[in-house]
């Protein structure tokens, strides 16, 4: 019997697969060894029964890869910033959509904690909504804009990053209320304010829906991309190149640049601020890497 199913945990070399509402313990077959493919948790597989086992027999083409952590067929990427305690860290939330856009995965921005900051979560939606990005906008201790969050989920697998104190634990708590996983675990888990996993996990919201639990991806690099293309990530400048004088412009030093000349007015300051303090890290990085 083969069944199609969905990779929603590894522990050690046994793969969990879901498959028809049931989880399936599974190995790998060898032949990806010899492929150099590895199954990663999201991957959508074959497995075939072996006896009182299950095989994983065939792994289907990805999206949305994940080096690190490694993760499959990832659609969304869920960024929470809070309006106050912490302060939102705008580079933080702008080196994020950078990322997704470099990985051409859907992102989101949630502000959270907007009782205790109205005005500056407007600000930060403002900004964000020219540019073309969903904004949401929660307080996820009274479950305010989580309705609007969940419909965001359907048919998704959705990775929530964010600096530490913004409310993601109470977020995803709050979009589970009542809801079962697989293990029924995750509530309990955020409870405990301190996350003890290492590896990705796929947590079941409803059907085809998906939170990835991802510890430490809030802490991620963005060396892959070459410091020379970051401008294309920013994009709402991709509409303003062509009023560069020249055609290699960095919009760094030069002076009749399209993009600076935008700097107030269809740019906003702290869009600007961060694009120039990326670049600036990532040249460095490059330039030093041997």
């Amino acid at each position: 019997m083969n069944l199609k199913g969905r990779i929603i945990n590894i522990i050690s070399n046994l793969f969990y697969v879901e498959a028809q509402g049931k989880i399936y313990e599974c190995t790998s077959r060898g032949i990806f060894k010899t492929k150099d493919l590895k199954p990663v948790v999201g991957d959508t597989v074959t497995i075939e029964a072996n006896g009182s086992t299950y095989n994983i027999v065939e792994v289907y083409d990805r999206k949305g890869y994940l080096k690190r952590p490694k993760m499959a067929n990832l659609t969304q990427l869920i960024f929470v910033v809070s309006s106050k305690n912490p302060s939102p860290d705008l580079l933080m939330l702008d080196k994020q959509l950078a990322f997704a856009e470099f990985l051409q995965i859907k992102p989101i921005i949630v502000i959270n904690k907007i009782d205790l900051d109205k005005k500056k979560a407007d600000e930060i939606q403002k900004i964000y909504t020219n540019i073309g990005y969903k904004v949401i906008q929660t307080n996820a201790k009274e479950t305010i804009g989580i309705d609007k969050l969940k419909e965001c989920l359907k048919n998704n697998i959705s990775v929530f990053s964010g600096n530490s104190g913004v409310g993601k634990s109470t977020l995803i708590n709050s979009i589970f209320q009542g809801e079962t996983t697989q293990e029924g675990d995750i509530s309990k888990k955020n409870n405990k304010g301190k996350n003890t996993t290492t590896s990705v996990k796929l947590y079941k919201v409803e059907e085809n829906s998906y939170i990835a639990d991802t510890p430490g991806f809030s802490n991620f690099e963005i060396y892959e991309i070459p410091y020379k293309e970051l401008y294309q990530y920013f994009i709402e400048f991709n509409q303003y190149t062509s009023n560069c004088k020249y055609q290699d412009c960095m919009h760094i030093k030069e002076e009749t640049c399209g993009i600076k000349q935008e700097i107030g007015k269809n740019i906003s300051e702290s869009r600007y601020e961060s694009y120039r303090k990326l670049y600036e890290e990532l040249k460095d990085k490059e330039e030093h890497k041997w």
